[in-house]
């Protein structure tokens, strides 16, 4: 996955503005905003997200707060404590007074859970049984690894594990009282990582993806670990799942709807059908990937390395196994 990341990033680099030394965002820069979605319950995003998403572009990572009458609760901590800072600030002033009580990462990714060590001791942090089996275990080749790519003097060197004191185990769903407000936090099933959660506010129809829907169209999935089946039919049962009016806060931009969803579904079904065809035929997957262009799908701004050098080969590799 390291290895699919670096080249990601590379292409970013490359078809960005920026110079090649410089992060793809910059968590020395990122202003997060926040967007309320119903009482008590709020969206935190970079401050130019929609306009980014609008255009397919890379956005800093979004989160949330869930408020009720005993406290709050926080979706995703960061990349580093300037980033946490703003969102512990922002939650200070919409949380009404009410402590922050806890803390949820929807995935191991860095800019999802480094800002764990930045929190007050009180606050209980909610980790996949997964994400902190991985932080234990790779933190440090985790931080060079983020270090290569949003540089250094991003408050990234001082980062030190903190991991879950709530876990969630595959398959399950742990559910939390803020009072007068219960909040879900649900493994759906394979998704980008095996790890991810999902934040349900079943009174405001809110749900956090985190990464598996990284943002609005003409954004498209990550199959960093592979597993398009699987990926495929975890997004259907969220969708399945999801009242027509709920919302989706993505990983990496501002809400969306539910009916957005299905973009990322057709995406993936689309995928799966031509890659499948190819697969019977016997092509190779040079031929599969010539095969499956897909130029309907061409609007996000990685589609030139995300679609033909990790997406088709993971579909390709997924379904030749059967």
């Amino acid at each position: 996955m390291k290895t699919l990341l670096s080249a990601a990033f590379a292409v970013l680099l490359s078809t960005s503005a920026v110079h090649a030394a410089e992060p793809i965002w910059d968590g020395n820069t990122v202003r997060m905003v926040s967007e309320k979605l119903a009482d008590g319950v709020y969206a935190y995003y970079p401050e130019n997200a929609r306009e980014l998403n609008a255009k397919g572009g890379a956005s800093a990572t979004s989160g949330g707060l869930i408020v009720g009458s005993k406290g709050a609760l926080l979706i995703d901590t960061m990349l580093n404590q300037r980033l946490n800072r703003q969102v512990q600030d922002l939650s200070r002033k919409l949380g009404g007074g009410k402590p922050l009580l806890y803390a949820v990462n929807t995935s191991s990714h860095g800019d999802h859970s480094y800002g764990n060590m930045y929190l007050p001791v009180s606050v209980k942090v909610v980790q996949h049984a997964a994400t902190r089996s991985y932080i234990e275990q790779h933190l440090e080749d985790d931080k060079a690894f983020m270090l290569q790519h949003f540089g250094s003097g991003r408050g990234i060197e001082p980062i030190k594990a903190r991991t879950g004191d709530i876990l969630v185990g595959p398959g399950a769903t742990v559910s939390l009282d803020l009072g007068g407000k219960r909040v879900d936090i649900i493994d759906f099933g394979f998704a980008q990582t095996g790890g991810d959660l999902w934040v349900w506010d079943p009174q405001a129809k809110v749900i956090w993806a985190g990464n598996p829907v990284i943002a609005a169209k003409p954004a498209l999935p990550w199959l960093l670990d592979g597993h398009l089946v699987a990926t495929l039919e975890t997004l259907k049962r969220v969708y399945a799942f999801l009242p027509p009016d709920a919302r989706i806060v993505p990983g990496h931009g501002v809400a969306i709807g539910r009916e957005d969803l299905q973009w990322h579904i057709r995406y993936l079904d689309t995928v799966r059908k031509q890659v499948q065809a190819a697969v019977d035929e016997g092509l190779t997957l040079e031929q599969t990937v010539q095969r499956t262009a897909m130029p309907e799908f061409s609007g996000y701004a990685l589609f030139g390395w995300v679609h033909p050098s990790l997406n088709v080969p993971a579909a390709y590799r997924d379904l030749g196994k059967k």
